[in-house]
This record gives C-alpha cells, structure tokens and sequence, in this order.
C-alpha cells in the first residue's frame, strides 16, 4: 500500500489493439494510471471491468497505481503522457471535476489535456465516525462540534469527500479540521486507527466496518438512501434539504489520443460493465453503473465542474 507505483499485469496475452492493428509495430502493454492506492472506489471501479476489456481487445493491461493527496500527481502524469493509446487513466468527481476549483494552480486542465472514455460508476458517500466520537445521529455530532470548535479532525480521501464535508460544515456553521491522507484505503485506516474522528467514505470502504461496530455512520451524502446501507438516512432527510453529493469514476486518455482507440476501449468497458456478474458486483458494493457514450461523460464533467465551482465559491472553501 505504501508502494508509489503498484503495478498488476491483468493478462498475459501480448497482442496490440485491434485498433492500432497495421498502424503500430511491436508489442506493448497498456498501463492505466490510477491516482489512488490499491483498494480504493477508482482501482476496485477498474479492476472489476479488467478482465473483460483485455478479453474484448485482445490486449495486456496494468494497472499502475500513483497515489498523491487529492490524485493530483497521478492525473498529471496521465495529463503528460503520449497520446497514442498506450496510457490511459482512472479519474473520478475529484480529480476532473473539483480539483480546478479547489486548486489555484492545479498542474493539469481536466478539460483540455484529456479525452473522456466512458463514466463507469456512481456512488453516494457515507459521513463516517470512530466509535469513540459522541452521538448517534448527525444532529448529536453537528451539536457537539458547535461546543468544541475544532475538536474533531476529518479524514479527507479526496477532493470529493473534502468538499463534500465542507459545504456540510459550512451550512451546518461548524469548523473542523482536515487531514488529507493519499487516498479512501489509508483514510479507512486512519478512521478505524482513531487518528481521525469522521470521514466520508464509500459503502465499499465503510460498510463491513459499520456493520462489524468498528465505524459508526450519521447519514448517505446522496439524496437517494444506498443500497447495500438501506437502514441509514441520508444527510438531506436529516434537515439539510437539498444536501447531495455523490462520487463517480471514469475512464480518460490522454487528449490527442486517436479516436479509434477510444472508441474501442469504450465499447468494451460498457460491454463488460452490462455483463450480469459485474453490474451485480458493483451493486453489492453500494456502486449503480453507467457506461454512457465519450460525448455524454464529456457532458456530465462539464456540467459537474459548474456544479462544484458554485459550491467552492458560495462556501468559501480554500485549500491552503
């Protein structure tokens, strides 16, 4: 986990995309760089569809794994990479969405250095808490922490869950203090560990351990309840109408990458993404699946950065 680049080889068939057939020589893999550790929403989201798509194409895959706070260093090394099929990459809400806002001078441009594949999942989060932290509904933590200003520290994976706990901070009027740890795996630890009090996290990352007692859960950011947490209420259905929130993951390349390659790699990742035992897979773990078209994902980025601009700026939220 603590290893900067992670690399797991899928397939061992060599063979170039039928793609790039006649237009390249030679044999290469081709590395996918995910911008968190092993285990995180975004390398499970990559890892489950894997084995289709190189099934499909005909072609070896590795799964590079780049974990940086926010997913800065791994999106920009996919960013500046060669556009000519053999680096794609993992991005999700956080690094293609917030980070432009969150970041004054982000060293990459979500826009225009990369070309949108397909959105594979989506998911509502969870507001998780150490045992150890009081109350058992969010009201009961809001209370406490407007008693003990910045008390409580807050586990951040990513730029999703930071600005999504600070606009509930901000509208709630409590100040908290945020930890920043190198992806969702190392924030769960943290959380478990008690090195931090609350943390929003997947169902993937939190619910055996809120199940187990290890972690206790004060609502679902979405404003839909989740599926595998139907029990626990989400934010909004506690007084924060309105309040929603969710995290996506997707596919990338590079921007210049030939059109044919992401068309094909589009094509399988929807097929593998409709194959039963997926969907199925994704579903238990708390994930509903996409799999949309390159020009409806471009879309839903572009509508997503306004979103999350106007959040930035309406809360006041800065990263030092």
């Amino acid at each position: 986990m603590k290893a900067m680049a992670h690399i797991v080889v899928v397939v061992l068939a060599i063979v170039l995309y039928p793609a790039l057939a006649g237009a390249q020589g030679g044999t290469r893999p081709v590395r996918i760089i995910v911008p968190v550790p092993p285990g995180g929403p975004s390398d499970t989201a990559l890892r489950l569809i894997l084995p289709r798509m190189s099934e499909g194409l005909k072609q070896t895959f590795v799964a590079d794994n780049r974990p940086s706070s926010n997913g800065i260093a791994g999106t920009d090394i996919a960013a500046k990479s060669a556009p000519d099929g053999y680096t794609l990459s993992v991005g999700n809400s956080g690094t293609h969405a917030i980070n432009p806002s969150l970041y004054s001078k982000l060293p990459y441009d979500p826009i225009r250095d990369f070309t949108p594949i397909v959105q594979l999942v989506t998911s509502g989060m969870v507001l998780a808490a150490n045992p150890r932290v009081p109350g058992k509904t969010l009201a009961d933590f809001l209370n406490a922490a407007k008693k003990q200003p910045g008390k409580f520290n807050v586990g951040v994976a990513g730029a999703t869950g930071e600005i999504t706990g600070d606009a509930l901070w901000a509208r709630a009027r409590v100040a908290l203090n945020n930890v920043r740890y190198k992806g969702s795996s190392p924030t769960e630890l943290a959380l478990l560990g008690g090195e931090v009090d609350v943390a929003v996290l997947t169902p993937l990352a939190s619910r055996q351990h809120i199940l187990a007692g290890k972690m206790k859960a004060f609502g679902i950011t979405s404003a839909q309840r989740s599926p595998v947490l139907p029990d626990l209420p989400t934010i909004a259905e506690q007084g924060m109408q309105g309040y929603d929130f969710q995290i996506w993951h997707g596919l990338f390349a590079p921007r210049g990458t030939p059109d044919k390659v992401v068309r094909a790699v589009n094509r399988e990742a929807v097929a593998a993404l409709n194959l039963p035992d997926v969907k199925e897979r994704f579903n238990a773990l708390g994930f509903v699946t996409i799999g949309n078209t390159p020009e409806q994902f471009a879309a839903v980025i572009k509508s997503e950065v306004a979103k999350f601009r106007k959040v930035i700026q309406e809360s006041g939220i800065k990263v030092e």
